[in-house]
């Protein structure tokens, strides 16, 4: 997933009112939107080198975004508008083993009244519902974790996973860590314990879990590694 410009780096100030962020660049201070609404836990130290682009779109009130922040010497992707782009750059160029190629890839596909899901994969007889999630958080080393905030939507989206793999599709939960310090995965349950409940109830069910980390280019964020799921 290549970044619209060439990034800015600068230096985190401060986070506040969710949406904003401060960065000192060359000695003065701008204010970037911030594109997550989760804790940004471990992230938020002031001081923190960070990376920013600038919009092309003469209309925005903040012409700047918050894409990348270095947190004891590794690049976070912070963006989460931009996960779904990494995980559809993947699938087209084959780099997720998991699916099979020249797969048909829909997007925000409706399932039922309530739930749409991210993406509907399908090829002759598989057709497969895909919910992709962004993962920052990491609180011991080589580990990242899921979620860092409690998350009523992806409680739902597993609820309706079981669901759809119930009337005869395929259902996957990707987690996408932006992130390249990371060899393994789990789940927070000590910050959301009924999304880590209904994650291994999915599971019974046999909604599958894919996990792969990413790589930081100057230009770019592109699928990398599989990581380890440590299930319960």
């Amino acid at each position: 997933m290549n970044f619209e410009n060439k990034l800015i780096s600068g230096e985190l100030i401060k986070r506040y009112k969710r949406f904003f962020v401060d960065v000192k660049i060359n000695g003065n201070s701008i204010t970037a939107h911030c594109p997550n609404t989760g804790s940004m836990e471990g992230l938020l130290t002031e001081g923190n080198k960070v990376w920013i682009s600038k919009s092309n779109n003469p209309k925005r009130k903040l012409k700047y975004t918050l894409q990348i922040i270095e947190s004891n010497g590794s690049k976070v992707g912070v963006n989460t508008h931009l996960t779904n782009k990494i995980f559809y750059e993947a699938i087209k160029k084959n780099l997720i083993k998991e699916f099979n190629k020249n797969l048909t890839i829909k997007s925000e596909v409706i399932f039922n009244k309530n739930t749409r899901f991210d993406f509907l994969l399908t090829k002759e007889e598989f057709k497969a519902f895909v919910e992709v999630k962004n993962v920052t958080l990491s609180r011991d080393q080589f580990i990242a974790e899921f979620p860092d905030a409690e998350t009523s939507r992806g409680a739902k989206h597993l609820l309706e996973l079981i669901n759809a793999k119930k009337m005869g599709y395929d259902a996957f939960i990707v987690f996408v860590i932006q992130r390249e310090d990371c060899k393994k995965f789990r789940i927070a349950k000590d910050i959301d314990p009924n999304y880590s409940k209904l994650l291994e109830k999915a599971i019974k069910n046999k909604v599958k879990v894919i996990c792969y980390d990413c790589k930081f280019t100057p230009k770019a964020i592109k699928i990398n590694n599989k990581i380890r799921f440590n299930e319960f």
